[in-house]
């Protein structure tokens, strides 16, 4: 990564708050933001589910992968959230690793299960939100510390104060620069 913060990636379990933290984050900072399950939806032309039952979570993550390059390579300051499951593969790590800063917030199973109810729409839970957030949790914990170049717990932190830690860690990485 370079020495100025162009790019900011929020990193971590579905239901912790990326996209809502990312909007207030791109909005103190004064840069634009994409959510990235978002962006593979407008690529693809399909809706989430549509994408999922047809191509199932490997045709998802394939089209997740050129989307990830995408938004690593853009010339431009963006704050990017990424789906839960992006860093899963290595392509997307390194793409990440290279472009900007990698930020995980961090929450307990407990907190994610309470924040997605019942699970609907998101198909890696059909088999019960705590079962299915646990072990994921669990798998992706250390993927999420290997990558991480800070980690916020968001247990008991709003989306706006998670954005205003995020930004001022940000503008402390420019000065230090």
């Amino acid at each position: 990564m370079s020495d100025r913060v162009e790019k900011v990636f929020l990193i971590g379990m579905m239901g912790v708050g990326k996209t809502t933290a990312g909007r207030l984050l791109a909005e103190a900072l004064g840069w634009p933001q994409i959510d990235s399950d978002e962006e593979v939806v407008r690529v693809a032309g399909r809706p989430f589910a549509e994408l999922w039952e047809q191509g199932g979570e490997s045709g998802f993550r394939s089209l997740e992968v050129k989307v990830v390059a995408d938004l690593a390579s853009r010339p431009d300051q963006l704050v990017v959230a990424l789906g839960g499951g992006a860093v899963l593969d290595p392509r997307n790590r390194e793409a990440i690793k290279s472009a900007g800063l990698v930020v995980w917030l961090r929450a307990d199973p407990n907190t994610l299960t309470k924040r997605v109810g019942d699970g609907r729409g998101r198909p890696l839970l059909k088999g019960g939100p705590a079962k299915a957030l646990n072990e994921l949790s669990e798998a992706r914990a250390p993927i999420y510390e290997g990558i991480a170049d800070l980690v916020f717990d968001v247990d008991r932190v709003n989306p706006r104060e998670v954005a205003r830690r995020v930004a001022k860690a940000v503008r402390e990485h420019q000065c230090a620069s």
